[in-house]
């Protein structure tokens, strides 16, 4: 009996500390627990501030990149109303400016030599029949007019000299008839005289020049001003 009554006492004692052991475990697994949903709830805690300073880079990076996007279209923008200035001019040149004659043959250019002149050819000869209409290549106003070349020589037949604003002039010869007297205003494309073979001519053609003063010993090219100013001959 005595054996029986302590094996029965042992056994209470294996589950106290079977007991004990596992309220240990479980104790410890809580403590884990807890543990592992601190460090889970500091993640979840951190995570809006790395959410909120990435969302912040990113619309800083919008903002730049908009900005450069904005500078590239103004830039853009500038370019185009600069090429459309441009045209503009290039256009009110073109119309402020004509040749002398229409449906012609280019003949005698600037600089030529040889012995139909005394010196090297001072204009751009437009070869056209006897009696086509001149024109006034420019607005201006008439300051030579006439024939023995409006005061310039024989060579020259009757011939018109213009005036125009930027400081040139210019000068048409070998006429067969003038039609505008000195001091009078013309415009662009205004009739002005007839083409003819008048004065030291070869054949009929009408004789231009471009100078910068009315008189003979100062003529540019005059091919190469009228492309300056968008006309082609």
């Amino acid at each position: 009996m005595k054996r029986a009554t302590n094996q029965h006492t042992i056994r209470p004692s294996a589950f106290r500390v079977r007991g004990a052991v596992l309220a240990a475990g479980l104790g410890a697994s809580v403590v884990l627990g807890a543990g592992t949903a601190f460090a889970s709830g500091g993640t979840e805690a951190a995570a809006p501030l790395t959410a909120s300073t990435t969302a912040d880079a990113v619309a800083a990076q919008a903002a730049a990149q908009g900005k450069a996007a904005d500078a590239a279209k103004k830039k853009a923008s500038d370019a185009k109303k600069k090429a459309e200035d441009k045209k503009k001019a290039a256009k009110k040149n073109a119309a402020s400016w004509k040749t002398p004659v229409k449906k012609y043959t280019l003949t005698a250019s600037y600089g030529t030599g040889g012995a139909r002149w005394a010196a090297k050819h001072s204009g751009q000869d437009f070869a056209v029949p006897i009696g086509t209409k001149v024109t006034a290549a420019h607005t201006g106003t008439v300051v030579k007019a006439g024939p023995n070349g409006a005061g310039d020589g024989p060579a020259y037949g009757n011939a018109i000299v213009i005036k125009h604003a930027n400081g040139k002039y210019s000068q048409y010869a070998h006429l067969s008839k003038v039609n505008v007297k000195i001091g009078q205003h013309v415009k662009t494309g205004q009739k002005i005289a007839l083409s003819g073979n008048t004065g030291n001519s070869s054949g009929p053609h009408l004789h231009f020049e471009i100078r910068t003063t009315p008189n003979y010993g100062s003529a540019l090219n005059p091919a190469a001003f009228l492309r300056s100013v968008h006309v082609s001959i």
